[in-house]
């Protein structure tokens, strides 16, 4: 599978909003896109056009959804294709698949900064899923599964910091005394942190 290695910043620049790939960076005044707003990335830097086709509109929204999931669009068509699949609204049930990826929960759960440094942690096999090591990123999780990091982690600085600041969604619980977390519930579409207009993205896949 292909995987960007470039700068990700442009990516926020190209989608026009922060797509949150570097954490707490994307927060900061060093945020590219606040210092180049309107920007497009590239050699010859000129201001975003503001006339898009309705075909550029689904396009820019299914790029916005695999860039801020980091996936690759073979694996997003493969998401799309089982939620279509299951009972409800197409749209929905994609999100939910990538909100229940594993690396995602690792993310909402205040493990780590970004989706990509969660994505670390799970490959590096710092994340234990129901009390077993998992080093696959997009294993799938359920309501009732557990997640917790080894003890070499917990100790980390930097995790410990983010653990006593963190918000987590309703879907999700966290034992500070046991420091485990657990999915209590399937995140509804107000609470999913993918701000995308999903129905694009449907339109896109159907065409």
């Amino acid at each position: 599978m292909s995987r960007y290695t470039e700068a990700v910043c442009r990516l926020c620049r190209r989608e026009g909003m922060k797509l949150m790939l570097k954490g707490d960076r994307c927060n900061s005044v060093k945020c590219a896109v606040d210092r180049r707003k309107g920007l497009i990335p590239g050699q010859h830097t000129k201001q975003m056009s503001r006339k898009t086709s309705e075909y550029g509109k689904r396009l820019r929204e299914k790029q916005r959804l695999r860039r801020m999931a980091g996936i690759g669009e073979l694996q997003l068509r493969r998401y799309f294709a089982a939620a279509k699949r299951l009972s409800g609204v197409a749209g929905e049930n994609l999100l939910r698949l990538l909100e229940m990826r594993l690396d995602n929960v690792v993310y909402r759960l205040g493990f780590a900064p970004s989706r990509a440094f969660a994505r670390q942690l799970v490959s590096h096999k710092h994340v234990l899923h129901n009390g077993r090591t998992c080093n696959i990123a997009s294993t799938g999780v359920r309501v009732g599964d557990k997640i917790r990091l080894d003890d070499a982690m917990l100790k980390n600085v930097f995790v410990r910091k983010r653990l006593e600041r963190q918000t987590l969604p309703s879907w999700l619980s966290y034992d500070a005394e046991n420091q485990i977390g657990e999915v209590v519930a399937l995140p509804q579409r107000q609470e999913m942190s993918y701000p995308v207009n999903e129905s694009l993205i449907v339109e896109f896949y159907s065409k």
